[in-house]
């Protein structure tokens, strides 16, 4: 038993900011977007109270999909398509063109008491169509203002498994595994094998689901330590025995393992 305690400077945190811009095309693949002003979210969630005579006895509370408002000082040429604009010849472009759906991901960032940089989130927004606001050209002056363009976001939520379906994700870097985070991110940036693409969200959310790390640590001393953050992988038989049950780990005698990467699930993505 404890006592609650207020204000724990680790524990006042804030978000603030919006970087590491990424646009998804249709077909998945991913191209930065620079000049990333903010990303308003404004899903709205109803609630209809109900009365039974004249008694209130419960809130119905209907939960509305993404929705959102997003600004930028520039946009990648590959967005233009998203907005209704399409290029007939080279630098010949035609506007008032049905707008394709797209992705998008950013991050925000976490502070606290301690550090600006305690971490952050990773938003992932799925089959977004985007309406642009009015834009206003003005003459140029001593104190010239870049154009700060704007749309209004909607979004078509996609099943996920277990769940209501959504549009929007998040990974909190404060709380997920640091290697299944970095897997995600070689996905979502691309790394040295493989471009950047967005996997359907019933993909990612299966390869999260299924992403599995067992660890194997050299003491240096003719002794390892092995851990897992799975139950069941490693089973203490008795004080001194142990057993493995993984597929990375095959017995080849009383004292010899033999231990392998394990094969990331990405049939999945």
């Amino acid at each position: 038993m404890s006592t609650l305690v207020w204000h724990k400077v680790e524990e006042s945190t804030y978000e603030a900011g919006v970087s590491k811009g990424v646009l998804y095309k249709p077909d998945g693949t991913g191209v930065p977007w620079n000049g990333l002003i903010s990303m308003e979210d404004g899903t709205t969630t109803d609630l209809e109270p109900l009365y039974f005579d004249g008694v209130k006895y419960d809130d119905v509370v209907t939960v509305g999909d993404f929705s959102g408002v997003l600004r930028a000082y520039t946009y990648p040429d590959e967005f233009l398509a998203c907005e209704g604009i399409v290029e007939d010849q080279t630098g010949f472009q035609l506007t008032a063109q049905a707008p394709r759906k797209f992705g998008l991901s950013y991050q925000t960032k976490i502070g606290d008491g301690i550090s600006q940089d305690a971490g952050y989130k990773l938003h992932v927004l799925y089959n977004l169509t985007a309406v642009p606001a009015q834009k206003t050209y003005q003459t140029i002056s001593d104190s010239p203002e870049a154009v700060e363009f704007e749309w209004q976001i909607t979004a078509i939520p996609e099943e996920v498994g277990y769940y209501r379906p959504t549009a929007h994700v998040i990974f909190d870097s404060r709380r997920i595994d640091p290697f299944l985070l970095a897997d995600v991110e070689a996905v979502l940036y691309g790394d040295d094998e493989r471009e950047a693409m967005l996997p359907t969200l019933q993909g990612l959310a299966a390869f999260v689901r299924k992403w599995e790390r067992f660890v194997v640590i050299d003491n240096g001393d003719g002794t390892w330590t092995a851990g897992s953050g799975l139950e069941g992988v490693i089973t203490m038989l008795d004080a001194n025995r142990f057993q493995i049950n993984t597929e990375t780990a095959t017995y080849l005698s009383t004292d010899e393992y033999q231990l392998e990467s394990s094969e990331k699930n990405e049939e999945d993505l």
